[in-house]
């Protein structure tokens, strides 16, 4: 049988980085198998769907990489692909669970449903579930007779169906990270399958739709681990049982001090994003910010989400994409969280700035730069890049590292010049302006070679005025080689430059 595996987000907001590793895991056991990796939107729940997420989740795995071969916008045999179009397949499965006795119709208003939560809750903390101990005391066609619910029905009562989870049943299910793991179907409350509004609940559609999509392997986060034995006995109940694909309960991506699921509120007050690429709230306007925006480059983010939860055994960590789909064993993919480490982040990114082809780099660094300045000359650019990539973590760092090449810098450390200023360095670079307006040559070697020459000449250390020169060009005490600076920002600005301290 063919591997077909899904990825069934819903449209609700930003796509957060587990989620996103989700993706990941799904496409390379895919690509690993010669399967089929599916897009499925389940935006069965209207209350929560958000304008435009839908697009953005799309716009996230292109950026990372991750296409489908199936998917709402691409198509496939098993069209639609959005829950909210598939409304007309669900009623038919419903129904046959009522049928048979592993479901039934629940008339209870939200004010009755929350009177029973209170009423009989075991302790102040928590709500009595609708279960196999309360469902008795509702108004349900387990307690009415055929009649009453047949009027009720007629009627248009709103009502929902719920799953008849039976007693003191366990239900085992084989994880393929976990190995066995069994339920006791009493504690498990009885979900709702098809709400007031006739649109499924996750729990309905989820069975359906991977039956019908012949999905082999689900992939999903540990938190969906109560709801497995709801989905096993549905799979059980609808006569699929042999159908069932193989489940995988992913870890959580743990905050950084490993104490709990790593949040959206957690990158707020770290730092650091926890979305792919930037999600702004259509309904607030509020902007989240995501990877991309931050400056990682989508290989380098790929390559660390593939490493939280799981590695080879061989120590790497730095995978081609190709390298991914031919190592990747979903055995390998470890039961416990993993901590996620921004540093460790942004050092895959350095990584991959290192091995990235400086056109390229160009061409990734242009929009960072050209929020400051207007559109640098491309050959000015391709030159930079080089000189200052090792120094480059994130994107942005491009300009941080490299401003003074595209426009005149603020000196910031002007005390490292005039608190060891002199007559004989003012004399230095006084003279030095002039041979630098009348060499013949301007590049790197022949500007150095003027400067060591009058150094000589005047009996002064090269080290006492190399600092001074440095932060003349550059504003600071950073930078690539001080004489490949001046060559690329040419004889006019360096000698600008030069007589902007000289002239004080």
């Amino acid at each position: 049988m063919k591997v077909r595996v899904r990825f069934a987000p819903s449209p609700t907001g930003g796509l957060h980085l587990g989620g996103v590793r989700t993706v990941l895991y799904n496409y390379l056991f895919a690509r690993a198998n010669g399967g089929d990796f599916i897009l499925r939107i389940e935006d069965t729940d209207q209350g929560r769907f958000v304008e435009g997420a839908e697009q953005y989740i799309m716009d996230c795995l292109e950026w990372c990489g991750l296409r489908p071969d199936e998917s709402p916008v691409k198509g496939g045999p098993h069209e639609p692909y959005r829950q909210s179009e598939r409304k007309h397949l669900y009623h038919q499965y419903a129904k046959q669970l009522v049928d048979a006795g592993h479901a039934y119709y629940a008339f209870d208003t939200p004010e009755e449903i929350e009177k029973m939560r209170t009423e009989h809750r075991k302790d102040e903390y928590s709500n009595a579930q609708y279960d196999t101990t309360t469902r008795v005391l509702m108004r349900n066609s387990l307690t009415l007779s055929a009649d009453e619910t047949a009027k009720l029905l007629a009627d248009g009562t709103p009502h929902v169906i719920r799953i008849k989870m039976p007693e003191h049943t366990t239900v085992q299910l084989t994880d393929m990270i976990r190995g066995e793991i069994s339920f006791d179907s009493s504690i498990v409350d009885d979900k709702v399958l098809l709400k007031a509004d006739g649109m499924p609940t996750y729990h309905l559609a989820v069975v359906v739709d991977d039956y019908l999509m012949e999905i082999t392997h689900a992939f999903r986060g540990e938190e969906w681990l109560p709801s497995a034995p709801v989905h096993v006995l549905l799979w059980q109940y609808l006569g699929w049982k042999d159908k069932m694909p193989q489940w995988a309960h992913l870890p959580l991506i743990l905050k950084p001090d490993g104490h709990g699921k790593l949040s959206k509120r957690d990158g707020d007050r770290l730092g650091f994003p926890v979305f792919a690429m930037n999600w702004k709230d259509p309904k607030t306007g509020d902007l989240t910010k995501g990877f991309r925006e931050m400056g990682f480059l989508p290989q380098a983010f790929v390559n660390m989400l593939a490493l939280l939860g799981w590695n080879d055994g061989s120590g790497q960590e730095i995978f081609s994409m190709e390298e991914l789909i031919m190592r990747f064993d979903i055995s390998r993919v470890h039961k416990g969280g993993a901590k996620f480490d921004f540093e460790k982040a942004k050092w895959f990114n350095h990584q991959y700035i290192q091995q990235t082809p400086d056109d390229e780099l160009a061409v990734l660094a242009r929009p960072y730069i050209e929020e400051h300045v207007t559109a640098p000359a491309e050959a000015l650019l391709k030159k930079v890049i080089p000189l200052i990539k090792d120094r480059c973590t994130l994107l942005p760092d491009f300009w941080a590292q490299g401003h003074f090449f595209f426009t005149t810098p603020e000196i910031t450390e002007r005390a490292a010049i005039t608190d060891k200023w002199n007559d004989q360095k003012q004399a230095f670079f006084s003279e030095w302006i002039y041979k630098l307006e009348s060499i013949s040559q301007w590049d790197a070697v022949t500007i150095e070679a003027s400067f060591n020459d009058l150094a000589a000449a005047q009996g002064i250390k090269k080290g006492d005025i190399m600092l001074p020169f440095r932060i003349m060009l550059v504003g600071g005490k950073y930078g690539p080689g001080v004489f490949a600076i001046a060559e690329l920002i040419g004889r006019e600005e360096t000698v600008k430059r030069i007589k902007g301290i000289i002239n004080k």
